[in-house]
């Protein structure tokens, strides 16, 4: 029972440790904000994470939104950004009170906006959410595609000659 205790404070610390380090790097790197005093975490607002990469043809941008539904976010384009909001709920079981719980994700609002690179064409984009994973998939404008240019051959090199 002891063991249990100190394990189960030892794990407490640390979970409190990493959401002040994490606290730290949203407000220094990301638009995160607090947006109430709740203590217990509810009214913080976090940033999902995005990554992001490159074909011949499409920027791919993968948003990891656990527990979101599709209800509960919403995806524009705004001149060359991309805006994504919505709200990750608290489940009910941690509403009623019942029993002993330990929280390890932060529940609110939240928005990532990402500045988007000029040549893509926005009017094709698709998302789809699945799993907790928010896939987003914009295609390249024709006129940013790479394209191979063909190498003729010709004449001998002509020597150039000093003046």
């Amino acid at each position: 029972m002891l063991d249990r205790v100190l394990a189960n404070e030892i794990g407490q610390t640390l979970e409190n440790f990493r959401r002040s380090f994490d606290r730290i790097f949203e407000s220094s790197y990301a638009p995160s904000r607090q947006s109430g005093g709740n203590t217990d975490g509810s009214e913080w607002v976090f940033t999902p994470t995005v990554e992001t990469g490159w074909t011949n043809d499409h920027l791919y941008l993968r948003v990891v939104l656990p527990g979101v539904t599709e209800e509960d976010m919403n995806v524009t384009i705004q001149g060359s950004q991309l805006w994504i909001r919505g709200e990750r709920r608290v489940p009910e079981y941690f509403q009623k009170g019942d029993g002993t719980f330990h929280r390890g994700l932060t529940y609110g609002k939240f928005e990532r906006i990402l500045d988007l690179p000029a040549g893509l064409d926005v009017e094709k984009m698709e998302a789809q959410l699945h799993d907790g994973i928010l896939d987003v998939s914009i295609p390249l404008a024709a006129a940013m595609k790479p394209k191979q240019i063909r190498i003729s051959t010709g004449e001998k090199r002509r020597e150039l000659v000093a003046a």
